[in-house]
Protein backbone atom coordinates (compact mmCIF):
# COMPACT_ATOMS: atom_id res chain seq x y z
CA UNK A 1 0.00 0.00 0.00
CA UNK A 2 2.47 2.24 0.86
CA UNK A 3 4.85 1.55 -2.00
CA UNK A 4 1.85 1.82 -4.26
CA UNK A 5 2.86 4.24 -7.38
CA UNK A 6 1.29 7.95 -7.64
CA UNK A 7 1.63 10.75 -9.91
CA UNK A 8 5.34 12.76 -9.18
CA UNK A 9 3.25 16.14 -10.48
CA UNK A 10 1.63 16.57 -6.88
CA UNK A 11 4.76 16.62 -5.31
CA UNK A 12 6.36 18.70 -8.16
CA UNK A 13 3.92 21.49 -7.83
CA UNK A 14 4.68 21.32 -3.73
CA UNK A 15 8.40 21.52 -4.69
CA UNK A 16 7.53 25.44 -7.11
CA UNK A 17 5.15 26.67 -4.57
CA UNK A 18 7.12 26.41 -1.61
CA UNK A 19 10.61 27.18 -3.09
CA UNK A 20 8.44 30.27 -4.40
CA UNK A 21 6.24 31.61 -1.06
CA UNK A 22 10.48 31.09 -0.05
CA UNK A 23 12.06 33.16 -2.70
CA UNK A 24 9.12 35.82 -2.59
CA UNK A 25 9.21 36.18 1.36
CA UNK A 26 12.26 36.50 2.16
CA UNK A 27 12.96 39.10 -0.49
CA UNK A 28 9.89 40.64 1.21
CA UNK A 29 11.39 39.99 4.86
CA UNK A 30 14.66 42.11 3.31
CA UNK A 31 12.70 44.82 1.82
CA UNK A 32 10.92 45.33 4.86
CA UNK A 33 14.09 45.86 6.97
CA UNK A 34 13.49 43.45 9.27
CA UNK A 35 17.06 41.70 8.81
CA UNK A 36 17.90 44.72 10.86
CA UNK A 37 15.36 45.39 13.59
CA UNK A 38 15.90 41.44 14.24
CA UNK A 39 19.40 40.63 13.14
CA UNK A 40 21.91 43.63 12.99
CA UNK A 41 20.37 46.07 16.20
CA UNK A 42 20.32 43.53 18.58
CA UNK A 43 23.13 43.02 21.17
CA UNK A 44 22.05 40.30 23.27
CA UNK A 45 19.99 36.86 21.19
CA UNK A 46 18.21 34.88 23.72
CA UNK A 47 18.61 30.87 22.61
CA UNK A 48 16.02 27.75 22.75
CA UNK A 49 16.99 25.19 25.57
CA UNK A 50 19.72 23.30 24.16
CA UNK A 51 21.11 25.29 21.75
CA UNK A 52 22.80 27.83 23.33
CA UNK A 53 25.57 27.09 21.60
CA UNK A 54 24.01 29.09 18.17
CA UNK A 55 25.87 32.63 17.99
CA UNK A 56 24.98 35.38 15.28
CA UNK A 57 27.61 36.01 12.84
CA UNK A 58 29.33 39.39 12.44
CA UNK A 59 27.13 42.00 10.81
CA UNK A 60 28.57 41.64 7.61
CA UNK A 61 27.65 38.23 7.32
CA UNK A 62 24.14 38.63 7.87
CA UNK A 63 23.03 39.99 4.62
CA UNK A 64 25.22 37.77 2.46
CA UNK A 65 23.84 34.44 4.05
CA UNK A 66 20.32 35.71 3.56
CA UNK A 67 21.09 36.57 -0.13
CA UNK A 68 22.46 32.60 -0.67
CA UNK A 69 19.64 31.39 0.96
CA UNK A 70 17.14 33.41 -1.58
CA UNK A 71 19.15 31.96 -4.06
CA UNK A 72 19.18 28.84 -3.07
CA UNK A 73 14.80 28.98 -2.50
CA UNK A 74 15.00 30.25 -6.01
CA UNK A 75 16.93 26.89 -7.13
CA UNK A 76 14.81 24.90 -5.66
CA UNK A 77 11.55 26.07 -7.88
CA UNK A 78 13.43 25.53 -11.01
CA UNK A 79 14.71 22.26 -9.60
CA UNK A 80 18.43 23.21 -10.48
CA UNK A 81 21.21 21.29 -7.84
CA UNK A 82 17.87 20.48 -5.87
CA UNK A 83 18.83 18.18 -3.07
CA UNK A 84 22.13 20.68 -2.14
CA UNK A 85 20.24 24.04 -2.88
CA UNK A 86 17.14 23.08 -0.45
CA UNK A 87 19.80 21.67 2.17
CA UNK A 88 21.66 25.34 2.08
CA UNK A 89 17.96 26.99 2.39
CA UNK A 90 16.68 24.87 5.03
CA UNK A 91 20.27 25.17 6.98
CA UNK A 92 20.53 28.85 6.49
CA UNK A 93 16.82 29.23 7.45
CA UNK A 94 17.16 27.25 10.60
CA UNK A 95 19.80 29.22 11.59
CA UNK A 96 18.54 32.29 11.14
CA UNK A 97 15.18 31.03 13.36
CA UNK A 98 17.55 29.72 16.46
CA UNK A 99 19.88 32.66 16.91
CA UNK A 100 17.09 34.64 18.92
CA UNK A 101 14.30 32.63 20.06
CA UNK A 102 12.43 35.90 20.31
CA UNK A 103 11.46 35.36 16.57
CA UNK A 104 9.92 32.24 16.86
CA UNK A 105 6.65 31.74 14.68
CA UNK A 106 4.44 28.86 14.32
CA UNK A 107 5.03 29.04 10.59
CA UNK A 108 8.58 29.41 10.78
CA UNK A 109 8.70 25.72 12.16
CA UNK A 110 6.32 24.68 9.83
CA UNK A 111 8.55 25.68 6.78
CA UNK A 112 11.39 23.71 8.46
CA UNK A 113 9.12 20.69 8.55
CA UNK A 114 7.91 20.88 5.00
CA UNK A 115 11.27 21.55 3.72
CA UNK A 116 12.65 18.91 5.59
CA UNK A 117 10.12 16.28 4.25
CA UNK A 118 10.18 18.12 0.62
CA UNK A 119 14.28 16.85 0.90
CA UNK A 120 13.32 13.48 1.39
CA UNK A 121 11.56 13.08 -1.75
CA UNK A 122 12.83 13.18 -5.35
CA UNK A 123 10.85 16.09 -6.27
CA UNK A 124 13.16 17.07 -8.99
CA UNK A 125 12.95 14.27 -11.25
CA UNK A 126 10.20 16.02 -13.58
CA UNK A 127 9.78 19.44 -14.47
CA UNK A 128 13.27 20.89 -13.06
CA UNK A 129 16.91 21.76 -15.01
CA UNK A 130 18.35 18.75 -12.87
CA UNK A 131 16.29 16.54 -15.24
CA UNK A 132 16.69 18.95 -18.41
CA UNK A 133 20.54 18.82 -17.84
CA UNK A 134 20.80 15.00 -17.35
CA UNK A 135 21.83 14.91 -13.59
CA UNK A 136 19.08 12.83 -12.79
CA UNK A 137 16.96 10.69 -14.29
CA UNK A 138 13.30 11.20 -15.15
CA UNK A 139 10.72 10.17 -13.50
CA UNK A 140 6.84 10.17 -13.85
CA UNK A 141 5.35 8.08 -10.86
CA UNK A 142 6.74 7.77 -6.79
CA UNK A 143 5.99 5.90 -4.18
CA UNK A 144 2.47 7.70 -2.70
CA UNK A 145 4.11 7.63 0.78
CA UNK A 146 6.10 10.66 -0.18
CA UNK A 147 2.80 12.48 -0.92
CA UNK A 148 1.20 11.15 2.32
CA UNK A 149 4.02 12.34 4.56
CA UNK A 150 3.73 15.90 3.40
CA UNK A 151 -0.10 16.09 3.99
CA UNK A 152 0.08 14.13 7.37
CA UNK A 153 1.85 17.12 8.29
CA UNK A 154 -0.22 19.55 7.52
CA UNK A 155 -2.86 17.81 9.05
CA UNK A 156 -1.47 17.19 12.42
CA UNK A 157 -0.81 20.82 12.31
CA UNK A 158 -4.63 21.94 11.30
CA UNK A 159 -5.77 19.56 13.81
CA UNK A 160 -3.43 20.36 16.84
CA UNK A 161 -4.76 23.84 16.43
CA UNK A 162 -8.07 23.05 16.39
CA UNK A 163 -7.67 21.30 19.56
CA UNK A 164 -5.92 23.83 21.18
CA UNK A 165 -8.98 26.13 20.51
CA UNK A 166 -11.08 23.91 22.35
CA UNK A 167 -10.76 25.80 25.56
CA UNK A 168 -12.93 28.16 27.71
CA UNK A 169 -11.79 31.64 26.68
CA UNK A 170 -11.77 30.85 22.66
CA UNK A 171 -15.48 28.64 22.51
CA UNK A 172 -17.31 30.23 25.63
CA UNK A 173 -15.68 34.06 25.91
CA UNK A 174 -14.84 33.93 22.29
CA UNK A 175 -11.37 35.62 23.11
CA UNK A 176 -9.17 36.97 22.10
CA UNK A 177 -11.13 37.54 19.38
CA UNK A 178 -13.29 39.96 20.98
CA UNK A 179 -10.63 41.63 21.85
CA UNK A 180 -8.68 42.01 17.96
CA UNK A 181 -12.11 42.60 15.92
CA UNK A 182 -13.56 45.90 16.90
CA UNK A 183 -9.88 46.74 15.93
CA UNK A 184 -11.10 46.14 12.33
CA UNK A 185 -13.88 48.87 12.11
CA UNK A 186 -12.93 50.77 9.73
CA UNK A 187 -12.40 47.73 7.20
CA UNK A 188 -14.95 48.66 3.87
CA UNK A 189 -18.51 46.91 3.91
CA UNK A 190 -17.98 44.25 6.52
CA UNK A 191 -15.61 46.73 8.84
CA UNK A 192 -19.14 47.63 10.86
CA UNK A 193 -20.30 44.01 11.95
CA UNK A 194 -16.66 43.78 14.29
CA UNK A 195 -18.19 45.95 17.03
CA UNK A 196 -20.75 43.01 17.67
CA UNK A 197 -19.80 40.26 20.41
CA UNK A 198 -21.76 37.36 18.26
CA UNK A 199 -19.19 37.99 14.89
CA UNK A 200 -15.97 37.24 17.33
CA UNK A 201 -18.48 33.97 18.66
CA UNK A 202 -19.16 33.24 15.16
CA UNK A 203 -15.64 33.41 13.71
CA UNK A 204 -14.36 31.65 17.19
CA UNK A 205 -16.62 28.63 16.61
CA UNK A 206 -15.92 28.62 13.03
CA UNK A 207 -12.02 28.80 13.42
CA UNK A 208 -12.11 25.72 15.55
CA UNK A 209 -15.00 23.88 13.53
CA UNK A 210 -12.36 24.99 10.73
CA UNK A 211 -9.11 23.83 12.15
CA UNK A 212 -10.37 20.23 13.71
CA UNK A 213 -11.95 19.30 10.31
CA UNK A 214 -10.94 20.31 6.98
CA UNK A 215 -7.62 18.40 6.89
CA UNK A 216 -10.73 15.58 6.46
CA UNK A 217 -12.83 17.64 3.91
CA UNK A 218 -9.16 17.76 2.26
CA UNK A 219 -8.64 14.12 2.31
CA UNK A 220 -12.02 12.96 1.32
CA UNK A 221 -12.01 13.33 -2.85
CA UNK A 222 -16.26 14.73 -2.84
CA UNK A 223 -15.57 17.06 -0.57
CA UNK A 224 -12.15 18.62 -1.63
CA UNK A 225 -13.03 21.20 -4.04
CA UNK A 226 -15.32 22.85 -1.48
CA UNK A 227 -12.83 22.17 0.65
CA UNK A 228 -10.26 23.96 -0.92
CA UNK A 229 -12.38 26.78 -1.58
CA UNK A 230 -12.73 26.93 2.46
CA UNK A 231 -8.94 26.58 2.76
CA UNK A 232 -8.26 30.18 0.62
CA UNK A 233 -11.35 32.30 1.53
CA UNK A 234 -10.68 30.80 5.20
CA UNK A 235 -6.73 32.44 5.08
CA UNK A 236 -6.86 35.26 3.13
CA UNK A 237 -9.87 36.58 5.80
CA UNK A 238 -7.04 35.80 8.60
CA UNK A 239 -4.27 37.63 6.25
CA UNK A 240 -6.76 40.38 5.81
CA UNK A 241 -8.01 40.95 9.40
CA UNK A 242 -4.36 39.42 11.64
CA UNK A 243 -0.93 40.24 10.99
CA UNK A 244 0.53 36.58 10.73
CA UNK A 245 3.05 36.79 8.49
CA UNK A 246 3.44 33.91 5.64
CA UNK A 247 1.15 31.35 7.24
CA UNK A 248 -2.02 31.91 4.78
CA UNK A 249 -0.25 31.71 1.98
CA UNK A 250 1.68 28.64 3.10
CA UNK A 251 -1.25 26.64 3.75
CA UNK A 252 -3.26 27.85 0.24
CA UNK A 253 -0.21 27.11 -1.66
CA UNK A 254 0.79 23.35 0.16
CA UNK A 255 -3.24 22.45 0.52
CA UNK A 256 -3.14 21.87 -3.47
CA UNK A 257 -1.24 18.07 -2.53
CA UNK A 258 -4.74 17.17 -1.74
CA UNK A 259 -5.23 17.16 -5.34
CA UNK A 260 -5.60 14.03 -7.87
CA UNK A 261 -2.60 13.30 -9.89
CA UNK A 262 -4.70 14.15 -12.72
CA UNK A 263 -5.25 17.89 -11.70
CA UNK A 264 -1.78 18.20 -11.19
CA UNK A 265 -1.02 16.81 -14.59
CA UNK A 266 -2.85 18.91 -16.55
CA UNK A 267 -1.19 22.02 -14.81
CA UNK A 268 1.82 20.76 -16.86
CA UNK A 269 0.20 19.22 -19.92
CA UNK A 270 0.76 15.75 -18.90
CA UNK A 271 -1.21 12.98 -20.56
CA UNK A 272 -1.78 10.02 -17.70
CA UNK A 273 -0.87 7.59 -20.51
CA UNK A 274 2.50 8.67 -21.10
CA UNK A 275 5.45 5.77 -20.49
CA UNK A 276 5.60 5.24 -16.85
CA UNK A 277 8.82 5.50 -15.17
CA UNK A 278 9.12 4.72 -11.26
CA UNK A 279 11.37 6.05 -9.02
CA UNK A 280 11.71 2.84 -6.14
CA UNK A 281 12.31 3.61 -2.38
CA UNK A 282 15.57 1.50 -1.06
CA UNK A 283 16.04 0.50 2.61
CA UNK A 284 11.94 0.72 2.60
CA UNK A 285 11.87 -0.80 6.27
CA UNK A 286 14.35 1.76 7.38
CA UNK A 287 12.68 4.73 5.67
CA UNK A 288 9.25 3.84 6.57
CA UNK A 289 10.74 3.46 10.37
CA UNK A 290 12.23 6.77 10.49
CA UNK A 291 8.94 8.37 9.19
CA UNK A 292 6.88 6.90 12.20
CA UNK A 293 9.76 8.12 14.74
CA UNK A 294 9.68 11.57 13.41
CA UNK A 295 5.57 11.76 13.67
CA UNK A 296 5.73 10.36 16.74
CA UNK A 297 7.84 13.23 17.82
CA UNK A 298 5.34 15.20 16.16
CA UNK A 299 2.77 13.96 17.39
CA UNK A 300 4.39 14.45 21.36
CA UNK A 301 5.21 17.61 21.07
CA UNK A 302 2.10 19.62 20.95
CA UNK A 303 0.67 17.58 24.13
CA UNK A 304 3.97 17.95 26.09
CA UNK A 305 1.89 20.65 27.88
CA UNK A 306 -0.24 18.30 29.86
CA UNK A 307 2.65 17.01 31.55
CA UNK A 308 3.46 20.73 33.18
CA UNK A 309 1.41 22.23 36.34
CA UNK A 310 -0.62 25.32 34.95
CA UNK A 311 -2.10 26.65 31.62
CA UNK A 312 0.47 26.51 29.11
CA UNK A 313 -0.56 29.83 27.69
CA UNK A 314 -0.04 31.44 31.13
CA UNK A 315 3.44 29.73 32.11
CA UNK A 316 4.67 29.17 28.27
CA UNK A 317 6.02 26.03 29.36
CA UNK A 318 5.33 23.79 26.42
CA UNK A 319 3.68 26.75 24.20
CA UNK A 320 6.35 26.85 21.59
CA UNK A 321 6.16 24.21 18.72
CA UNK A 322 2.26 23.30 19.78
CA UNK A 323 0.46 25.05 16.67
CA UNK A 324 -1.46 26.96 18.82
CA UNK A 325 -2.06 29.81 16.54
CA UNK A 326 -3.59 33.02 17.42
CA UNK A 327 -5.25 31.79 21.31
CA UNK A 328 -4.06 34.19 23.63
CA UNK A 329 -3.78 38.08 23.78
CA UNK A 330 -0.68 38.69 26.31
CA UNK A 331 1.06 41.56 27.31
CA UNK A 332 3.35 41.82 30.38
CA UNK A 333 5.67 44.40 32.34
CA UNK A 334 8.68 43.26 33.99
CA UNK A 335 11.37 45.31 36.20
CA UNK A 336 14.85 43.62 36.88
CA UNK A 337 16.79 44.32 40.25
CA UNK A 338 20.31 43.64 40.41
CA UNK A 339 21.96 43.07 44.02
CA UNK A 340 24.93 42.81 45.24
CA UNK A 341 24.65 40.12 47.76
CA UNK A 342 27.80 41.09 49.78
CA UNK A 343 27.34 44.98 49.94
CA UNK A 344 23.81 45.03 49.82
CA UNK A 345 23.65 47.44 47.42
CA UNK A 346 21.19 47.05 44.42
CA UNK A 347 20.30 49.16 41.08
CA UNK A 348 17.32 48.65 38.59
CA UNK A 349 17.89 47.74 35.48
CA UNK A 350 16.70 49.85 31.88
CA UNK A 351 15.61 47.19 29.76
CA UNK A 352 15.79 49.29 26.97
CA UNK A 353 19.08 50.00 27.21
CA UNK A 354 20.04 46.15 26.65
CA UNK A 355 17.16 44.74 24.08
CA UNK A 356 15.48 46.22 21.15
CA UNK A 357 11.54 47.23 22.44
CA UNK A 358 10.37 43.90 20.04
CA UNK A 359 12.87 41.64 22.44
CA UNK A 360 11.66 43.57 25.46
CA UNK A 361 8.14 42.87 24.80
CA UNK A 362 8.55 39.14 23.88
CA UNK A 363 11.02 38.25 27.29
CA UNK A 364 8.38 40.35 29.18
CA UNK A 365 5.94 37.37 28.55
CA UNK A 366 8.18 34.61 28.47
CA UNK A 367 9.92 33.33 31.67
CA UNK A 368 12.81 31.13 30.05
CA UNK A 369 13.76 34.45 28.52
CA UNK A 370 13.30 36.28 32.02
CA UNK A 371 15.97 33.44 33.17
CA UNK A 372 18.80 34.02 30.09
CA UNK A 373 18.05 38.14 30.63
CA UNK A 374 18.73 37.70 34.28
CA UNK A 375 22.32 36.08 33.45
CA UNK A 376 23.14 38.63 30.56
CA UNK A 377 22.77 41.49 32.91
CA UNK A 378 24.97 40.10 35.59
CA UNK A 379 27.60 39.21 33.13
CA UNK A 380 27.44 42.65 31.81
CA UNK A 381 27.22 44.21 35.16
CA UNK A 382 30.20 41.83 36.49
CA UNK A 383 32.59 45.16 37.17
CA UNK A 384 30.15 46.74 38.88
CA UNK A 385 28.82 43.59 40.98
CA UNK A 386 30.81 41.47 42.32
CA UNK A 387 28.16 38.92 44.25
CA UNK A 388 24.69 39.22 41.58
CA UNK A 389 21.67 38.35 42.69
CA UNK A 390 18.70 39.28 39.94
CA UNK A 391 15.49 39.57 41.45
CA UNK A 392 12.16 40.47 39.28
CA UNK A 393 8.92 42.60 39.49
CA UNK A 394 6.83 40.71 36.84
CA UNK A 395 2.83 41.39 36.06
CA UNK A 396 0.91 39.67 33.08
CA UNK A 397 -2.45 40.70 31.79
CA UNK A 398 -3.93 38.00 29.25
CA UNK A 399 -6.79 38.47 27.21
CA UNK A 400 -7.76 41.74 28.84
CA UNK A 401 -8.09 40.24 32.54
CA UNK A 402 -6.69 42.09 35.20
CA UNK A 403 -3.29 42.25 35.63
CA UNK A 404 -1.20 39.68 38.25
CA UNK A 405 2.35 38.98 39.40
CA UNK A 406 3.57 36.38 37.32
CA UNK A 407 7.36 35.53 38.40
CA UNK A 408 7.92 35.36 42.35
CA UNK A 409 9.80 38.29 43.61
CA UNK A 410 11.72 37.17 46.36
CA UNK A 411 13.39 34.23 44.19
CA UNK A 412 17.30 35.07 42.73
CA UNK A 413 16.69 34.23 38.99
CA UNK A 414 20.63 33.12 38.90
CA UNK A 415 19.64 30.41 41.27
CA UNK A 416 16.79 29.01 38.81
CA UNK A 417 17.74 26.32 35.72
CA UNK A 418 16.40 26.95 32.60
CA UNK A 419 15.19 23.42 31.78
CA UNK A 420 12.32 21.70 31.06
CA UNK A 421 11.01 21.30 34.45
CA UNK A 422 7.84 23.40 35.54
CA UNK A 423 9.84 26.32 36.68
CA UNK A 424 8.47 26.90 40.22
CA UNK A 425 9.64 30.47 40.24
CA UNK A 426 6.00 31.17 38.09
CA UNK A 427 3.20 32.35 40.40
CA UNK A 428 1.04 32.56 38.08
CA UNK A 429 -0.04 29.51 36.89
CA UNK A 430 -3.72 29.66 35.28
CA UNK A 431 -6.18 32.07 33.45
CA UNK A 432 -8.51 33.05 36.65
Amino acid sequence: MISKQRSIYPLVTFRILFGGLMFFSSIRFWMQGWIEKLYIQPTFFFKYYGFEWVDMYPQAFVKPLFFIMILAALFVVIGLLYRGALVVFLCIFTYFELVDATNYLNHHYLVVLLGFLLLLTPANRAFSLDVWRGAVKPKTTIPQLFIWMIMLQIGIVYTCAGIAKLNSDWVLHALPLRIWLPEHQDLPIIGGLFKHAEIAYFFSWVGAFYDCTIFYFLCWKKSRPYAYITVVVFHLMTYILFNIGIFPWLMITSNLIFFSDQFHQRLYKVSSNENQQSFVVSHKKIFSSFLGIYFLIQIILPLRHMVYAGSTYVTEIGYRFGWRVMLVEKSGIVTFILKDKTTKRFMEIANIEYLTPFQEKQMAIQPDFMLQFARHIAHENKDLVSDPQVYVNSFITINGRTSKRYINPNVDLLTESDDWGNKPFIIARDLK
